[in-house]
């Protein structure tokens, strides 16, 4: 969960979806639904991974609400999460990613700010979920 559910959170959940197994659901949501970015399809796209059709969406537009785990990405999502799970027995976890938008300079530059996001990203879920991964994803 990250604030517009356009770059962060969809990054994670497509690196959750090639690391985890397939029988675990996996959604990204915002506080808010903002735009699609196409600097996350890039860098997805350069390690094999895909949003699809994804669009932005809230946690009111998930299918299902209930949950074992809410990873948050932002303070903002991190508060949210907390208030939303009060009064259930849910554990929410705070991982603080920076904001790629942030970086200005050249394509490449900005390219790089997303890559280090998805690097990120794809260390905490892999270190975190280490025991419920994929077999072929070890190599990965």
């Amino acid at each position: 969960m990250c604030g517009w559910n356009s770059i962060r959170s969809p990054m994670a959940e497509a690196i959750a979806k090639r690391l985890l197994k397939p029988d675990i659901y996996i959604q990204s949501a915002g506080v808010r639904s903002g735009e699609r970015d196409p600097f996350v399809d890039a860098v997805l796209d350069e390690v094999g991974l895909s949003i699809g059709r994804h669009q932005p969406r809230t946690l009111d537009d998930l299918e299902d609400d209930f949950f074992d785990l809410i990873v948050t990405l932002t303070p903002e999502a991190h508060h949210a999460a907390l208030e939303l799970t009060r009064t259930s027995p849910v554990d929410v976890v705070y991982w603080p990613t920076m904001d790629p938008t942030a970086t200005t300079g050249t394509r490449e530059q900005v390219l790089d700010a997303y890559r280090e996001v998805r690097e990120h990203l794809w260390k905490l879920i892999d270190k975190r979920m280490k025991p419920i991964r994929r077999h072929s994803a070890e190599g990965a």
